[in-house]
């Protein structure tokens, strides 16, 4: 938006808040913007969650009022990015221009507390967690020291579940206890005979070892990718209505994949895995898939590159939500589904991606894509000197960890027939061709 027209919207904003402000009393802390930040803001803005402040009560929140303004007439927060022409998301955190309004006034009538009579009683919140308390906590076994300064390698520790028995998982989070210096965490589902990270020990932090290009071939069953949870800035956890749960198979371990970034002081973190279990078993499997590309070059200076991939689905799905993922060049994303009879709809479009924000966009009404439903997706890369993200506009860049690198995937969860296997829905996936 050209900064002139900020300004005549932000006057205009202030007329018709003026005039709002005379119709009625001005609002107040306590009355009108406690319970909007309830609603909108004390899930992160918490002590112990990712946000840098907490906004529990008026003492905290009133130093951060002009940012408040700023930051909601902005629409940075809640921040979410998808494009209101292309689908319907059921954890759309968008304010509603009058949520804005009340938010705005109070700032400019002076930000005042009102009748704490007034104030409604405080959200509960499970410390340390966004789910509900958890019925099972796996935690890495020691702190690991992160330094002031450098780069460091994924950390990898693999957990023993000792389930004796297929376990259900309704709701999953994975937290870390220091998010400063937590990139991001990933928890997959390692099963009984699986060759990934075979011979590595357990209960220990190590780094992946280096590919053997003599390596024999994993076994055909071997399917070591079962993403069970992720986080990341602004990702929230899996959370499945009653009757679909995502399963841990009897026996498996959990492998925990951490990326430690140095922040400027040394610091510890214990990251911890959350599992809420289902109630009963579920007639739906749930199950995260992803699209992605890892041949990509994106050339110097390239302000545009485009890239694309696509998985068909392997069975019968019901597509629950979407997640788009690249590092500090991304740009944009969108999802398309291509129909047996040819038809394509856009499912999603984020024209103007924040890598600092991995979003989930949950569809309002779930799609059904039957066996042999193409799932397509598009993700744009700046590499020119425009991006003020960008750490190197001369540099080449192809698929890599760190975030100076890049990586172009397209996530999704979807729901099937519980009855369906892991290998049914994964080994189609591992044996695709390169996109």
């Amino acid at each position: 938006m050209h900064p002139g027209m900020r300004v005549v919207m932000g006057i205009g904003a202030a007329i018709g808040l003026a005039a709002q402000t005379r119709q009625g009393p001005a609002p107040t802390f306590a009355r009108d913007v406690a319970p909007l930040l309830q609603q909108n803001c004390q899930s992160c803005h918490r002590p112990g969650q990712a946000a840098p402040f907490p906004l529990l009560s008026y003492e905290q929140a009133r130093p951060w009022a002009k940012a408040i303004k700023e930051a909601v007439l902005q629409r940075k927060m809640p921040p979410w990015f998808a494009d209101p022409q292309y689908g319907h998301f059921a954890n759309n955190p968008s304010l509603s221009r009058s949520d804005i309004d009340t938010l705005v006034s109070w700032v400019d009538v002076g930000a005042p507390m009102g009748d704490p009579k007034d104030l409604p009683a405080p959200k509960e919140f499970v410390a340390g967690w966004s789910i509900p308390k958890p019925d099972i906590v796996f935690q890495i076994p020691k702190p690991f020291r992160v330094p002031a300064t450098g780069v460091l390698e994924y950390q990898y520790v693999i957990i023993p579940t000792g389930f004796t028995r297929d376990t259900w998982v309704e709701q999953v989070q994975a937290a870390p206890t220091d998010y400063s210096v937590v990139h991001h965490i990933v928890a997959y589902v390692r099963v009984p005979g699986s060759n990934y990270f075979k011979d590595m020990p357990k209960n220990e932090f190590f780094e992946a070892p280096p590919s053997k290009s003599e390596s024999t071939k994993a076994l055909k069953d071997d399917v070591p990718n079962d993403w069970l949870t992720g986080y990341a800035p602004g990702q929230p956890p899996d959370v499945f209505k009653p009757g679909q749960a995502k399963l841990i198979p009897a026996g498996s371990d959990i492998v925990m994949e951490i990326h430690y970034m140095p922040e400027g002081k040394a610091a510890t973190d214990q990251s911890r895995l959350g599992l809420v279990l289902a109630k009963q078993p579920p007639t739906e499997r749930t199950m995260t898939l992803s699209a992605g590309n890892m041949s990509f070059k994106i050339p110097p200076a390239d302000p545009n590159f485009r890239v694309d991939a696509s998985l068909t689905m392997p069975e019968d799905v019901t597509l629950l939500g979407l997640h788009p993922h690249m590092h500090m060049r991304g740009k944009s994303a969108q999802y398309r589904v291509v129909f047996a009879d040819g038809r394509t709809e856009t499912l999603l479009d984020v024209p103007r991606y924040n890598w600092r924000w991995q979003l989930w966009y949950d569809l309002a009404e779930p799609v059904k894509l039957p066996k042999g439903t193409k799932l397509e997706c598009t993700e744009h890369f700046d590499n020119s000197q425009n991006n003020p993200e960008n750490p190197d506009p001369t540099k080449t860049v192809i698929w890599g960890q760190q975030s100076f690198d890049e990586m172009m995937v397209c996530m999704f969860n979807v729901a099937f027939d519980a009855r369906i296997s892991t290998t049914q829905m994964l080994a189609p996936e591992r044996a695709a061709p390169a996109q």
